[in-house]
């Protein structure tokens, strides 16, 4: 039996701030001997019995409310938050506080609470029924509207069409899927949003972590509380990826037993499952994965006792001294019984050297041993692999700093890329290999890459890295760099990414910029497609800047003149022009020129004949020959004429309009524009 534990599991950040916070405050508690104020939390502190036992255990009583709290008593804060009014009743009551809200849930509070004081609607995403939108929603006077499914935001957006664009936050641990539904909904009814994503990135690698491990397996064991809403967003994760998914709470679970059926098993747990209970699970499937737990200080100790008594065992770094120098091999005297065995091809040889040219009889030498050989051969002693120490402490050193190094993209596995670093390899997970998403890790192999060291685990010999971070980070730099060097008013080149019902995103040079539809043509668009192709580049002009928000709105008829200024230099009366009709009107239609450029034909100037109804006689869309009236450049009117554009053999007299109605009909083609 293969047991794998997911590389994100258990306690989150969050979390583990609360529970030291609970626990250090009850052992102040339990040692102050004053008998002053009681020590309470306010509902389950997290979604754990296990924890809230061992709580109750320390003398911390758990409330329902803080109505059950009197003056001098101290109340803890669970993660999940509290709204408002909680904190301000507690003052009120001289009610003490210790406050273990997760600071991403602050982060949320914040955002929805300053909307609320900006006048903003707030939408929160995530499960009504949950503490921490319950809490979040105390922050913004209960006014935020709370969805939770693709259908109730298609609600929303079709009952609010004129409304201000609504701030939007979500529940820290629902999936990053639902959000991507729901926002879906408001691109599709192209309502303008808000979007704060405030999916907390833990969560997120912690279920990331789950559907890639729930590929690999023959089972998932999910370990977490019944009532812990990430946990069974681990659950689903897990059931969606391997059908032969179990939910249980801890290692007496009865499910637990189906894992004797399988041979490779994925475990994973919920941000609020203690370390403890994991391994308890772990250990009750098998025996075999006690490697993976911390071992017994007092059992250390013993280690080093024995270490003492016998011969080096693999992995023990040993001193010598080169007792003979062969072509294959070097025989090094380690103080003990038996002989150390140097290998060429353990040692570190530049082309063309000879082990002759590094060791010399007589010379210390420090190597590493890969294999005790409990017969009558000698130890099998490696310096490469005692480079490959050196390098690990190069790596840890990479990691504490945030450094930057180099690896080689050497070969594909299960979830990833094994990478190249010096004289060791390390993993980079298929979800660090790219800041987009990588279905096939085979365009990289061969690749050297920049990576950051995000794991190095010295005892075990392993090491994990991330391109995306870097790729994230530079992108983030070369963004800064660009919106600097941005300003209102500039003329940029931009290329034409995609399309919406009202507008376009042009890419601008790594940032996108919104070319709204009216914007776009001085004349009336119905879609930009009427206009613009995906991947044209096209010159637009900066109209407004909002870093904070990442918004840039575009424009593109303000980089072409406007035009009724040209109308002097490029029509005259008397011209003859084709024209598209683009409204009828009961007195007449109107006929475009140009992009922006209308004329009225009156109703009698449509025809040698007496016309009743416009729209029989033209239709919107139409090309018409027309001849210029009048121009009004003052007024900007154009009086066109399409009966004095016909040949003269078809001209004929007609009764002019009465003065009266051509009056009211200028009055309304004044209205009209």
């Amino acid at each position: 039996m293969e047991i794998i534990r997911a590389e994100h599991s258990g306690f989150c950040f969050g979390v583990d701030r609360a529970i030291n916070l609970a626990f250090t405050e009850a052992e102040k508690h339990a040692s102050a001997q004053d008998g002053k104020g009681r020590l309470f939390t306010c509902g389950h502190l997290i979604h754990n019995s296990a924890v809230v036992s061992r709580l109750e255990s320390m003398g911390v009583k758990m409330i329902g409310s803080l109505s059950e709290a009197e003056e001098g008593d101290t109340v803890i804060v669970r993660s999940h938050g509290e709204p408002r009014e909680f904190y301000e009743e507690a003052e009120r009551r001289g009610i003490r506080l210790v406050d273990t809200t997760c600071v991403f849930v602050k982060k949320i509070h914040d955002i929805v609470s300053e909307a609320h004081e900006a006048g903003r609607p707030v939408i929160m995403v995530g499960d009504r029924n949950h503490q921490e939108v319950r809490a979040t929603c105390g922050w913004c006077g209960y006014e935020a509207e709370v969805i939770g499914n693709a259908e109730e935001a298609a609600e929303y957006v079709s009952g609010h069409k004129n409304a201000d664009i609504p701030v939007i936050v979500c529940q820290t641990t629902i999936k990053a899927e639902l959000l991507e539904d729901i926002l879906s909904e408001f691109d599709r009814a192209g309502k303008t949003y808000d979007v704060r994503r405030t999916i907390c990135n833990a969560t997120r690698d912690r279920q990331e972590s789950c559907r890639q491990l729930a590929r690999q397996v023959d089972m998932m064991v999910v370990v977490g509380d019944k009532h812990s809403s990430n946990s069974g967003k681990l659950y689903e994760i897990a059931k969606n990826n391997c059908e032969n998914s179990i939910f249980i709470e801890n290692a007496d679970d009865k499910l637990l037993k189906q894992a004797s059926k399988s041979n490779k098993i994925g475990v994973i747990a919920g941000a609020s499952t203690p370390e403890w209970i994991i391994k308890e699970v772990i250990s009750s499937m098998s025996e075999n994965v006690t490697k993976n737990m911390e071992q017994n200080p007092m059992m250390d100790f013993m280690d080093d006792i024995e270490k003492s008594l016998r011969l080096p065992k693999p992995g023990d770094v040993i001193d010598g001294k080169v007792d003979q120098v062969m072509d294959d091999a070097v025989i090094v005297n380690m103080g003990c019984k038996k002989d150390g065995i140097l290998r060429a091809d353990e040692v570190v040889l530049e082309e063309g050297q000879k082990l002759s040219d590094v060791f010399k009889e007589g010379d210390d030498i420090q190597a590493k041993v890969i294999k005790s050989d409990e017969g009558e051969g000698g130890i099998l002693l490696s310096k490469k692999r005692l480079v490959a120490v050196e390098n690990y402490t190069e790596l840890e050193e990479a990691m504490e700093n945030k450094d930057v190094i180099n690896v080689k993209l050497v070969r594909a596995v299960n979830g990833g890329v094994i990478a190249a670093y010096k004289e060791i390899t390390g993993f980079i997970p298929m979800s660090q290999l790219s800041d987009r998403y990588v279905e096939n890790a085979d365009e990289f192999l061969g690749q050297n890459v920049d990576v950051r060291v995000i794991r190095v685990d010295t005892k075990r010999n392993r090491a994990v890295f991330s391109r995306k971070t870097v790729l994230v980070e530079e992108k983030r730099k070369a963004v800064a760099e660009i919106w600097s060097n941005l300003n209102v008013g500039d003329v940029v080149e931009g290329k034409v990414m995609r399309f919406t019902d009202y507008g376009a995103f042009v890419d601008i040079g790594g940032v996108d910029g919104l070319l709204h539809i009216s914007e776009i043509s001085w004349g009336k668009l119905k879609h930009p497609e009427e206009v613009l192709k995906i991947g044209d580049i096209i010159n637009v002009k900066i109209l407004s800047l909002n870093e904070e928000k990442g918004k840039i709105s575009l424009g593109l008829k303000q980089t072409q003149p406007e035009p009724w200024t040209l109308v002097g230099d490029k029509y005259q009366v008397g011209d003859v022009l084709d024209g598209k009709v683009v409204q009828t009107k009961e007195y007449g239609a109107f006929v475009e020129l140009e992009a922006g450029l209308d004329g009225l034909v009156h109703i009698s100037e449509i025809a040698n004949k007496r016309v009743e109804n416009v729209s029989d006689e033209l239709k919107v869309g139409e090309t018409v020959k027309v001849k210029i009236m009048e121009i009004d450049p003052e007024k900007r009117r154009i009086s066109l004429s399409i009966k004095a554009a016909l040949p003269e053999e078809e001209a004929a007299p007609e009764e002019e309009a009465p003065a009266e109605e051509a009056a009211e009909v200028a009055e309304e083609a004044k209205d009209e524009e």
